[in-house]
């Protein structure tokens, strides 16, 4: 029985079974403002993939592989997502490679021919010498890969270790000065000479390696050529939608698929556009976390001094997070016309400092004072997009400083 097997039995198992009267409707609940403004989509254009295909294509199924990177394994949850429609993905395809969920092996994906897989989806950003050459052999032996989550899109949370100097540094601090380790280190009689993981040790049973770490993490762009990317942390159910019902056509029906380089699942406008709060443009004298608040479920969550990367994002959500009061991270990356994420944030903040028509003018400490307050502005302004900021890692001065 294969993967997708196992969701058909349960199916039908649950079909054959005699339905049960239906309850009551529970009472209505009372519609808020926010709930009224809310679409019906998330901007993106309606996906119907119909019934479930039935059998494989005519030409037979293409294979596919889904590989993590650097990852924290949910954008392989989010595949889930898509709920039955998942089915379809079996229906078409033989998955040759899923860490996560099927047992293909890198010496499999090695014997095969240089585009023998139709399409590589892959997620994570590339941190480590197996990184690279993984997403190398499946850029080889694939026809199409698909930069999937903000991760591979951006180089997503993991690109927050390009803040520190190098690999030795994260590698010291976590092995000998957390509490925990450096505890673990003393007790073990190693204080003086720490224990930290070598990239070789030879071992009785003969040497044993770990991947490289390496001092940059990179976007999967940066590293291989990329046919199409979907950005969110992890890839919303409207975006996968648009994918599957894209490779549908494309190997049922034989329609060509977008260009290359198109972000699926993105508008060409900010999340703000997205957004049932209204905006008052009110000016903010200090930042505040949402739990320091009494959040207004109306307001600009920016006007409330609440810190949303909405103003830097593009849209294509839904804008999910603000709509239950929570600030938007800024997860699916700038738009097309923006270069620096980080950059547009900090425009965005600097368009709520407090300067009046009677007092056109902000002091520096007026300034400094307002920014002190943004807790870790540089990891939450670039907490996505580390990767593709223009300095994408920290950079010493001369002399070291």
């Amino acid at each position: 029985m294969g993967f997708f097997d196992i969701f058909k039995k349960n199916k039908a198992e649950k079909t054959d079974k005699t339905a049960k009267p239906a309850k009551k409707e529970a009472e209505e609940k009372k519609a808020t403002p926010r709930d009224a403004a809310a679409p019906a989509t998330s901007g993106l254009p309606a996906v119907d993939l119909g019934e479930l295909l039935p059998g494989a294509p005519k030409n037979g199924k293409i294979k596919l592989a889904i590989y993590w990177a650097a990852a924290c394994g949910g954008c392989d949850v989010s595949l889930l997502d898509t709920n039955e429609r998942i089915l379809t993905i079996g229906d078409m395809a033989d998955i040759v490679m899923w860490p996560i969920a099927a047992d293909g092996k890198e010496k499999d994906i090695a014997a095969m021919g240089d585009q023998e897989i139709t399409v590589s989806i892959i997620n994570g950003a590339v941190r480590n010498s197996e990184n690279e050459h993984m997403v190398k052999l499946l850029r080889q032996k694939s026809l199409l890969v698909i930069s999937y989550g903000s991760c591979a899109c951006f180089g997503g949370t993991p690109a927050l270790a390009n803040l520190v100097d190098g690999k030795d540094d994260i590698l010291d601090y976590v092995y000998t000065k957390t509490p925990t380790t450096a505890n673990f280190q003393e007790q073990c009689g190693h204080k003086s000479a720490p224990i930290i993981p070598q990239n070789s040790y030879q071992a009785p049973e003969g040497e044993l390696t770990l991947p490289l770490l390496y001092d940059t993490v990179k976007s999967l762009d940066q590293v291989i050529d990329v046919d199409y990317s979907i950005p969110g942390c992890p890839p919303q159910q409207e975006s996968i939608a648009v994918l599957l019902k894209a490779l549908v056509d494309f190997v049922y029906n034989g329609v060509a698929l977008p260009p290359k380089g198109t972000m699926i699942g993105v508008t060409t406008k900010t999340l703000c556009e997205e957004c049932p709060r209204h905006k008052e443009n009110r000016r903010i004298t200090k930042i505040c976390e949402p739990h320091e608040v009494d959040v207004d479920p109306e307001l600009c969550l920016m006007d409330q001094g609440i810190l949303c990367l909405g103003p830097a994002t593009v849209g294509g959500c839904g804008a999910k997070c603000t709509r239950v009061g929570q600030p938007c991270r800024g997860c699916y990356g700038p738009t097309e016309v923006v270069q620096e994420q980080g950059a547009s944030m900090f425009t965005a903040v600097a368009s709520l400092f407090p300067v009046l028509e009677e007092d056109p003018t902000c002091s520096e400490d007026e300034i400094i004072d307002i920014m002190s307050t943004v807790k870790d502005p540089l990891g939450y302004f670039y907490a996505f997009s580390m990767s593709k900021a223009l300095i994408k890692r920290k950079v010493s001065e001369k002399g070291g400083q």
